[in-house]
């Protein structure tokens, strides 16, 4: 018999009531229904309730019921806890003093902590604190191992049961999508690592959400987002690169290449789009950003099996549809690294979800409710080393001098244009687009000029740079107090979630030197990241970035190098490549024809190599228009036009570094002449 830890009896478990609703009860045959049992997760926006109850209509056993509420309604969960007669707390204060004892309640999160003392003042309950990751895994494992038809696919609109059997269920990969998304590789019952997490989750979608649409709560987000169309916002191929590319290439003209890129070129404000739009164009942003991290980080690390868990997804259909969209367009159609060798040998990588994903936490922390010692809560227990850091080995340190053509190779190449295009460089004339992100510099701008109204990418950075991110963005801080999350190695002044401190939906409120900060300390942390986690599958130690939002600007170049030294643990080089050439961090020089990407160059900057297509390098031969201006231009005269301008930029840079010359010479006669 599965005792859950001693505590709950868990033979014969199974859903009951509507099998397609939001967190039906789980029926326990075997449970005593006289002493409820009441279990916490307080995260970083949400209170969710996992409790034992008699069976409603009466009979033998117990139900587990859910319920949440925002945190910063707290007060609500303390009248529903009353109100359902759990903990004894329908006892007033003075006979809860005489009783000289006071109840308890396992809770998990970092509310745990930070309200601990609200729960001991108004319900005269002492929270028992457990470890937040412990307990979100020991509640998918309950999941998994218990409750038949818990787990599902969601693709094409069908929703497809996923039979697991508790002998074949390790190792697997949980991403749990909560104010920021956590992602765990777990190896057995109480055996897991937490790998990496983004900062870019549902505390993100949410807080914009509320800047952008105006909505008051995440379920009237999703409900927006069901009515709107994201094409009104986002860039896709075809406004790229035409159909008849489109054609040419075997695309889909609707691929998506840029989120918010339309609104670089509208002359639209805020007010002019719908708010259905803009929720939906933000849900497709970000569900497609979490899938794809996700895939690249199951593929890192050998795994073909991915559970996705958090409050964040509730079981929302177009959430579900995008992830799994997502992941099958990596796995199929977009990726060719060297690292997927392993998962495509196996069957093939699909999206799994959760019923009752949101209360991992909750109920795992129910099932420490007999666990002698609580020793899998234990949170001293020492970080191991993550794993996605360990294979990327260390540039090799050699001298400007020392480069050329023959160790130059391979590399990654990031272009960041609208969208964000990464093409690993093999050797001269020898290149392959391997992957793209629809979050690059036209998400950017387009969400500046709404959130902001500035008009320029420049404007935006100076507004950046006058403003604290921190005013808007949730930390590890905000969550767990001053002390951080130190078991698994997140300091306080850690991003937890990017906008994820907006609690008002009037945007006036907010100083738009913040919003600009948050922006761009996000997306250009997710590149970071993204690049990383690609340089690493594909055996890279190179990365070099370019692109019209990059080159130039001094705190994106920043950004960037800050946040490949966060996730390289400083084991990657970040170089900047501009123009002609590119003045990395040696003071090194290479031409785009030593770099063995001259005709790369030329023809990224015209369509930047299909943003979200697979590219290995073949142009079409067919002479294509675009249309700039109201002009027709062929690709030739493009293409000639940009190496009239080349010459034009060498022929500069050519006068710079004589005009540099001459000045050393000098320099060098003075200091000659200081010490005669």
């Amino acid at each position: 018999m599965d005792r859950g830890g001693g505590g709950i009896d868990l033979s014969g478990a199974e859903i009951r009531g509507d099998l397609e609703g939001r967190s039906p009860p789980i029926f326990l045959p075997r449970q005593p229904a006289a002493a409820p049992l009441l279990a916490l997760d307080i995260g970083g926006t949400l209170i969710k309730l996992v409790y034992t109850a008699s069976c409603a209509g009466g009979g033998d056993g117990a139900e587990l019921r859910f319920a949440k509420f925002e945190r910063r309604r707290l007060d609500e969960c303390f009248d529903f806890v009353r109100a359902q007669g759990l903990l004894g707390c329908n006892v007033d204060e003075v006979e809860q003093r005489k009783r000289g004892s006071e109840d308890h309640a396992q809770a998990t999160g970092g509310g745990a902590y930070k309200f601990a003392d609200n729960f001991r003042q108004k319900l005269g309950v002492c929270l028992d604190k457990l470890d937040e990751m412990d307990s979100v895994v020991s509640g998918a494992n309950f999941l998994l191992q218990n409750i038949p038809g818990a787990a599902f696919t969601h693709m094409n609109g069908k929703r497809s049961t996923v039979d697991i059997s508790p002998n074949n269920l390790f190792p697997y990969l949980l991403v749990n999508i909560g104010s920021g998304v956590s992602i765990l590789k777990v190896t057995g019952n109480r055996k897991f690592e937490r790998v990496t997490g983004t900062h870019i989750g549902g505390g993100t979608m949410f807080g914009l959400a509320k800047l952008l649409t105006g909505c008051k709560s995440y379920d009237e987000f999703l409900q927006l987002s069901q009515k709107g169309d994201n094409f009104v916002l986002d860039l896709i191929v075809k406004d790229i690169c035409g159909e008849l590319v489109c054609q040419k290439q075997g695309l889909s003209t609707s691929t998506l290449a840029s989120s918010f890129g339309k609104v670089i070129t509208s002359m639209k404000k805020l007010t002019d789009y719908k708010p259905e739009d803009l929720a939906a164009t933000l849900l497709s942003a970000f569900t497609y950003n979490i899938a794809q991290i996700a895939f690249l980080v199951a593929s890192l690390l050998g795994l073909r099996r991915v559970f996705f868990g958090g409050s964040y997804i509730r079981g929302h259909k177009s959430t579900m549809e995008n992830i799994s969209y997502a992941i099958d367009f990596c796995v199929g159609k977009n990726l060719n690294m060297r690292g997927l060798s392993l998962i495509r040998s196996q069957s093939q990588m699909q999206a799994v979800f959760l019923r009752h994903e949101g209360y991992l936490g909750a109920l795992g922390a129910l099932m420490s409710y007999g666990d002698p010692g609580g020793e899998s809560h234990t949170l001293e227990e020492p970080k191991e080393k993550e794993p996605l850091h360990e294979s990327a080995a260390p540039v090799d340190a050699t001298s400007a001098d020392e480069q050329n053509d023959s160790n130059i190779f391979p590399y990654l190449l990031v272009n960041i244009g609208s969208g964000v295009s990464m093409i690993e460089v093999i050797g001269k004339g020898k290149f392959e687009r391997i992957i793209g992100s629809h979050l690059g510099g036209g998400t950017i701008l387009g969400l500046a000029r709404l959130l902001t109204g500035c008009s320029s990418y420049e404007e935006f950075l100076e507004l950046s740079q006058r403003g604290n991110n921190l005013s808007v963005d949730l930390t590890v801080g905000d969550i767990y107090g001053e002390e951080g999350y130190p078991k698994i190695g997140l300091p306080a002044s850690t991003t937890a979630a990017s906008f994820g401190k907006v609690n008002s939906s009037k945007l006036s409120e907010y100083r738009v030197e913040d919003l600009a900060a948050a922006l761009l300390n996000s997306f250009t942390y997710n590149i970071g990241q993204i690049a990383y986690f690609v340089a690493n599958l594909s055996g890279l130690k190179r990365i070099f970035f370019r692109g019209a939002y990059v080159c130039g600007h001094e705190k994106t170049m920043d950004k960037i190098s800050r946040s490949l030294k966060y996730w390289s643990k400083g084991e990657v080089q970040t170089t900047f490549l501009c123009h002609e050439g590119f003045l990395g961090t040696l003071g090194a020089f290479w031409s785009y024809e030593n770099m063995g990407i001259d005709g790369l160059a030329a023809h990224e900057v015209i369509r930047e190599v299909l943003l979200g297509a697979p590219y290995t390098g073949q142009f079409p031969s067919l002479p294509l228009t675009h249309e700039e201006n109201g002009e027709n231009k062929t690709l030739e005269e493009e293409v000639e036009s940009l190496r009239h301008d080349n010459a034009a930029l060498k022929a500069e840079l050519e006068r710079l570094q004589r005009e540099n010359a001459e000045l050393k010479a000098k320099l060098v006669k003075s200091g000659e002449a200081a010490t005669l």
